[in-house]
């Protein structure tokens, strides 16, 4: 199906559910394919380590980014006075591979260790998925990720399925916050 025939089957549908729930109806994005440039990753990196700093700002934590092997943030928490080194971990995923899990790699965590060593931090992980409609982003300890998704043979996996992630929500250890996001339009 070519661009112009999804367009129409989207516009019939869209018709056709008139009276639907909006959740029922298909967006542009869900019949859209996505083609992620070759920087995609990089891109990705970058913006997810400043939406974690923005959010973190917002609420109060003096906070920065760091280039330095291991973390990516350095954060004060407001309420605790803890100096907090983030990693921060991220995946875009395309359609069929949502609920795949995020691996970090075993050789990660003694990187996050020294690295919160040197500046006197508690080690934190960030965790962000974009899948689908949504960015997903989850805060937790080093300790407390590592109690959940121990060390494997070759990596931890911060998983993703239904279960899991209302297993994240219910945790008092992980803070959460997620972005609905809907392309209307685009080429």
């Amino acid at each position: 199906m070519d661009t112009k025939q999804l367009a129409c089957a989207h516009s019939s549908l869209i018709l056709a559910n008139n009276f639907a729930p909006v959740s029922e109806a298909l967006t542009v994005q869900a019949i859209m394919e996505i083609t992620k440039s070759s920087r995609h990753s990089k891109i990705t990196g970058d913006f997810t380590e400043n939406l974690v700093l923005y959010w973190l700002s917002k609420y109060g934590f003096e906070s920065t980014i760091v280039d330095h092997t291991g973390i990516d943030i350095i954060a004060r928490n407001p309420k605790n006075n803890e100096l907090m080194g983030i990693s921060v971990k991220a995946r875009s995923r395309n359609t069929g591979k949502e609920k795949q899990y995020l691996r970090i790699g075993n050789d990660h965590f003694p990187k996050v260790e020294a690295a919160c060593n040197a500046f006197g931090c508690v080690p934190y992980f960030a965790i962000v998925i974009d899948e689908l409609d949504t960015i997903k982003v989850f805060i937790t300890s080093m300790q407390h990720l590592l109690s959940l998704h121990p060390m494997r043979q070759t990596s931890s996996g911060w998983k993703m399925t239904d279960d899991w992630v209302r297993q994240y929500e219910g945790d008092p250890e992980i803070k959460m916050f997620e972005f609905k996001h809907k392309t209307t339009d685009w080429w």
